[in-house]
């Protein structure tokens, strides 16, 4: 348990003033301004104790937006600005932004039009501390960049900066009430903001490590994790949830006739669209290779399906940028529900998810198929699994 000194340092300060010596030269001390300089001490001591209490409230934020909702009320509570926006990459190896603003304390959409904060990184690797937006834009002479920008007339820039280069920035409007910053103001918000980059740096890379690095999805092992932590959770609940697995159509065909790369930039326009049309909730994985899965939590079978429907329709009419035209890329779905009445473990569901998918590719490719007993002894025996499992 932490000691409250709050008495210590009366109590010293009592000792200090009560001293005969201090007594008896009080008048000299006085006058050459040991007193003073004692009371800016403590008030110092005190201004960095209110920090420490409130980086730390920042700090100690367990998600992204916690942590910029702390943000947002710490530099409200002595100045009001017009707005704050913070601009930040989920994805550190990819140039893609995510924005959140606010206004009054309150999220907002204030119309960013910026795809990329790269233009910005060689400037705040050189000045990594808030500046003034005037001076940046003497400074960087990036009309281009600094455009999107202009329009918000921000009056102060913030810079995110980790071991990987610029994280983010994160905008201040001018003040609602009174005049331009002051020295202490900036001050303050250059001493708060280690506390607040450290807290979205650590939220990114616990990111970065659940996540496959060449599509942004979450990796294997988070998935599994999260499959684990679902079927439990079925188990002692009346809920129903589902998993699709989902593999690219003669993919091979992609890497052996365009090049590896060719294939990549396949498996990341897939992982974009795979993104753009799964819920909230719902965990999408690169499995491995081509291979995909959704787990999708709180789920019937009849939404799963038109889920699966909706990737595989969508995936139909993705077009992948390369340097040549590429034939229409295909996937092929399986899909699973499981509830509570389900014996089956992780393993077992996502093997029956598999089946289904094998089924989908027997019927000759780009289709959805949902597992029911005795689907896969219509068909001829498997000589191998798509999805690798144990």
């Amino acid at each position: 348990m932490e000691k409250d000194t709050s008495l210590d340092y009366e109590d010293v300060e009592k000792q200090f003033h009560s001293s005969p010596k201090i007594v008896e030269n009080f008048e000299f001390l006085q006058k050459i301004g040991v007193f003073e300089f004692i009371d800016s001490l403590t008030s110092e001591i005190r201004n960095y104790k209110t920090l420490l209490t409130r980086g730390l409230d920042i700090f100690n934020r367990t998600n992204i937006d916690e942590i910029m909702d702390a943000t947002v009320w710490q530099i409200s509570y002595l100045f009001l600005p017009s707005f704050i926006s913070f601009l930040w990459k989920p994805i550190q190896s990819r140039p893609d932004i995510t924005i959140r603003s606010y206004q009054n304390y309150k999220l907002v959409d204030l119309d960013i039009k910026i795809d990329s904060i790269s233009a910005f990184e060689t400037f705040f690797n050189q000045f990594p501390k808030p500046e003034n937006f005037n001076v940046l834009e003497k400074r960087l002479k990036n009309d281009i960049a600094l455009e999107p920008l202009k329009n918000l007339q921000p009056e102060i820039v913030i810079p995110i900066i980790g071991p990987f280069g610029l994280y983010g920035i994160i905008l201040v409007g001018r003040k609602m009430l009174g005049a331009e910053y002051d020295r202490h103001e900036l001050t303050f918000l250059q001493q708060l903001m280690p506390f607040v980059s450290q807290a979205i740096k650590n939220h990114l890379h616990y990111e970065h490590s659940l996540r496959d690095a060449k599509t942004g999805l979450y990796n294997h092992g988070f998935f599994m994790t999260r499959m684990k932590e679902e079927v439990m959770r079925t188990k002692r609940s009346s809920n129903v949830s589902s998993v699709i697995v989902i593999d690219v159509d003669k993919f091979k065909n992609f890497n052996d006739t365009y090049g590896h790369l060719a294939g990549d930039q396949v498996l990341e326009t897939l992982a974009q669209v795979i993104r753009q049309y799964v819920r909230v909730d719902d965990i999408p994985s690169r499995f491995g290779g081509e291979e995909f899965t959704v787990l999708l939590p709180h789920t019937e079978i009849s939404t799963a399906w038109k889920i699966a429907e909706r990737l595989r329709t969508s995936v139909g009419e993705m077009q992948v940028p390369w340097e040549v035209a590429l034939p229409q890329v295909t996937i092929s779905l399986g899909v699973y529900a499981f509830d509570k009445n389900c014996e089956l473990d992780t393993t077992g569901i996502l093997r029956r998810a598999d089946e289904a998918l094998y089924i989908s590719k027997a019927k000759g490719r780009n289709c959805t198929t949902i597992w029911e007993p005795g689907l896969i002894d219509a068909f001829p025996a498997r000589n191998d699994c798509n999805i690798h499992l144990p």
